[in-house]
């Protein structure tokens, strides 16, 4: 198993490189693995899931409101049920809660039978609609003038970091090298393909383009003009785990052209997000939250549930969504060039990350890729940073075994120093102190480092 972020890149011909290590490139690579393949992940930044994939609303979606027919509906139905049994063998952080899909005013209200007939043409089948006093018994703290609402009881909350983490992880044992600080300057493309990179040169046969935000560069450089991504930007509000018992589902508006609107969800690391805007913009590196759009979430959410906007802010943050001008994935293979694009690969992506994959890897086979037998893969079992199951310092069999799990070190998120260390020396170890915080939320909480930040940064920085 290799990982880099410095130094040479391997002198060797690959069966296929992956651009990428977001969500989906992961994934891609994780199925990849089940083959006995020269695979490698790369990707500009200094850990997996660093770009769009570690800033959304972090829901596995049932795609009850996709296109019905679209390609994106039928992976979204697939990988939802390939990532919740995933989750379960694996360890990820998921939670059930369902979902309501609130009406305000009558042209709301008119609209929930056409979504619940679509949610049937979606192949989605548990969708019904209730009234306005059922709404009222199931979420009590709601603002006034909910008129009904469509339930969808499919909806579940999920840990994106961990899912990210997991598939990269799996692959890396699998063979499968992991390039990051490996950011792709041009490509080009012959009897294989040459990626020029920071860090050299990588040569492959294949070539997948997970790139997120920058997806639609990489695919003009190879001569095509399938799509052009637009970041749309998303900012949200996380709210103090003291709000966390005001929500019970989550909670959606009924959706736009520009996406799913403002919702409110409960995270499963306590939390209750509000978000996300849906701004279009040309700056692929506009991750800064703004005055006005926060304050347009904080009306949205004062209309939605009024209490929720009383309570503290333990932190806000911005993502950008890969928009492109079409309403479905722009995923498309290049056979005679050995090249698959993967693109506009919107919030839907966490969900169908294990059905792109498996999509991806039919395509490549078209393509002419020898995938030889499939294996199975070794199991692997992420540390828990969820709620919904007891955290290490909760566990009296691990403190016993190992006193670090024990001693801790984030107050406000309880993080021990045991699972700090393990983060450390794990497979896909963090690059930064914010990757330590996505795989362990140490710096997370409501001091956001203020008290564990020098310890924990003394940690991270003693690892060698």
């Amino acid at each position: 198993m290799t990982v880099t972020s410095a130094g040479q890149l391997p002198d060797t011909m690959h069966d296929v490189i992956v651009v990428g290590a977001g969500v989906v490139g992961s994934a891609i690579a994780r199925e990849l693995a089940r083959h006995h393949l020269r695979t490698a992940l790369v990707d500009a930044s200094d850990d997996v899931g660093n770009g769009t994939s570690k800033a959304n609303t972090a829901i596995l979606h049932t795609g009850f409101d996709a296109v019905p027919g679209s390609l994106e509906s039928r992976l979204v139905r697939d990988g939802r049920r390939r990532l919740a049994a995933y989750a379960a063998e694996s360890g990820i952080p998921l939670e059930p809660l369902g979902a309501l899909l609130v009406a305000w005013d009558e042209e709301q209200l008119a609209a929930l039978p056409a979504l619940a007939a679509k949610a049937e043409r979606n192949g989605y089948h548990d969708a019904r609609l209730i009234g306005a006093d059922e709404v009222r018994r199931r979420e009590p703290h709601l603002g006034p003038g909910a008129l009904g609402a469509l339930a969808v009881p499919g909806e579940s909350i999920i840990c994106p970091w961990t899912t990210t983490l997991a598939y990269a992880t799996q692959a890396v044992r699998a063979g499968v090298g992991l390039h990051l600080n490996c950011r792709v300057e041009s490509v080009s493309s012959g009897t294989h393909h040459e990626l020029v990179t920071d860090r050299g040169l990588l040569r492959t046969r294949h070539l997948v383009n997970a790139a997120g935000l920058h997806a639609g560069e990489l695919d003009r450089q190879l001569g095509h003009g399938d799509f052009t991504v637009t970041p749309r930007r998303g900012q949200l509000i996380v709210f103090d785990k003291l709000a966390r018992a005001l929500v019970h589902h989550i909670l959606l508006p009924v959706p736009t052209v520009l996406g799913k609107g403002v919702l409110v969800s409960p995270t499963v690391y306590g939390n209750v997000l509000l978000g996300p805007t849906a701004e279009d913009l040309d700056d692929k590196q506009a991750t800064g939250s703004t005055a006005e759009g926060l304050d347009f979430l904080l009306e949205k959410g004062r209309r939605i549930m009024p209490e929720l906007v009383e309570e503290e802010v333990t932190a806000v943050y911005a993502g950008l969504r890969p928009a492109t001008e079409h309403d479905d994935y722009r995923i498309r293979a290049h056979a005679r060039q050995r090249y698959i694009a993967v693109g506009g690969i919107r919030s839907t992506g966490l969900t169908a990350s294990m059905a792109i994959a498996a999509h991806v890897t039919d395509l490549l086979a078209d393509a002419g890729l020898d995938l030889g037998p499939a294996r199975e893969l070794e199991p692997v079992r992420m540390p828990n940073i969820g709620e919904t199951f007891p955290r290490p310092y909760q566990r009296a069999d691990l403190i016993a075994a190992d006193p670090e799990y024990g001693t801790l070190v984030c107050h406000c998120e309880r993080v021990s120093r045991g699972e700090i260390r393990d983060a450390l020396d794990s497979t896909v170890p963090p690059g930064s102190l914010d990757g330590l915080r996505r795989r362990t939320r140490a710096r997370g909480g409501r001091c956001q480092g203020f008290y564990c930040g020098p310890t924990v940064r003394a940690l991270f920085e003693a690892r060698g």
